[in-house]
């Protein structure tokens, strides 16, 4: 096996020339000659084994492999330089960075719960949260962008490990006034009369969602279509119909204008877990985080 050989000096050259688009005004940043520079550049391409700059007479950009690397080599470059500062302080006051690769639904209500708890503790810590669609968490986390991800449970790839957080069911959102508020026992096809709200098919819950309802001989009969499960919500409030979405995806506290009630006969719902790469190692902050995101689940 080939050992990847590079120093941290020879990441922030490569950042620099990309962010500055000039190994002239690099070398002055980094108060490097440009021959130096040059080998850095050089020496950082070899250990990746393929070029990382596009060079011309006037301007210098990253190629495709280079854009690729780019976010890798900010995230571990700030991450780097944030340890060093925090390594003074063990204590609460300790500070960090946590990447995490997100799926929208875990997104927009479950995590800023478990972040406002975190930061009670460690108030410290910054969060930078990708919100990717499940197959690009998924890509972030292996390509190391993310150090780790919530995620749907059920990829097979074995670079990745994922320990489950929870099960998470699909749930019927509605307005306080519309008919199937004030009933406690739906089912999927008392759903049929109503304009439903969905997201799109190339969406993993939808995928989820018609695969299970398939078994059972139903299908969705959907009046919109949406990309993004937040603007569903948008249109159930305004009246415009009723949506099926995860329960971690809707208000998890009292809404002035929207419920969510269970939905059985099928009962379906998706599996939510945290991936990380096989064999790799968090930062403490991340770790800390993990460890709390995995024991709030075990107190439910």
């Amino acid at each position: 096996m080939n050992n990847i050989n590079f120093e941290i000096l020879d990441l922030r050259a490569f950042l620099s020339v990309v962010e500055l688009g000039s190994f002239h005004r690099a070398a002055e940043f980094l108060n490097l000659s440009q021959p130096a520079l040059s080998r850095r550049i050089q020496k950082l391409e070899q250990s990746i084994g393929a070029p990382l700059l596009e060079r011309t007479t006037r301007h210098v950009a990253a190629t495709a492999m280079g854009s690729e690397l780019l976010p890798l080599v900010q995230r571990m470059l700030e991450e780097f330089d944030t340890s060093l500062f925090a390594m003074r302080d063990l204590g609460p006051n300790r500070g960090g960075l946590v990447t995490i690769a997100c799926i929208p639904t875990a997104a927009f209500y479950f995590l800023p719960k478990v972040i406002r708890q975190f930061k009670v503790e460690y108030p410290n810590i910054r969060f930078r949260i990708l919100d990717l669609t499940a197959t690009e968490g998924l890509k972030a986390v292996a390509r190391g962008e993310a150090e780790f991800g919530i995620n749907i449970v059920g990829n097979s790839d074995p670079d990745l490990v994922f320990d489950k957080l929870a099960d998470d069911p699909f749930v019927l959102a509605a307005r306080k006034d519309h008919p199937l508020a004030s009933n406690p026992n739906i089912g999927w096809r008392d759903l049929e009369p109503y304009p439903l709200i969905t997201v799109h098919r190339s969406s993993g819950n939808r995928t989820l969602l018609d695969a299970a309802l398939a078994r059972s001989n139903m299908k969705l009969r959907w009046f919109y279509e949406v990309t993004h499960l937040s603007t569903s919500l948008g249109l159930v409030e305004a009246g415009l119909g009723i949506s099926v979405l995860p329960k971690m995806a809707t208000p998890q506290e009292d809404h002035p204008f929207l419920v969510t009630r269970p939905i059985r006969n099928p009962e379906i719902s998706r599996a939510i877990g945290i991936v990380r790469r096989r064999g790799g190692s968090l930062s403490p902050a991340a770790e800390r985080f993990m460890t709390m995101l995995l024991g709030l689940w075990t107190q439910k």
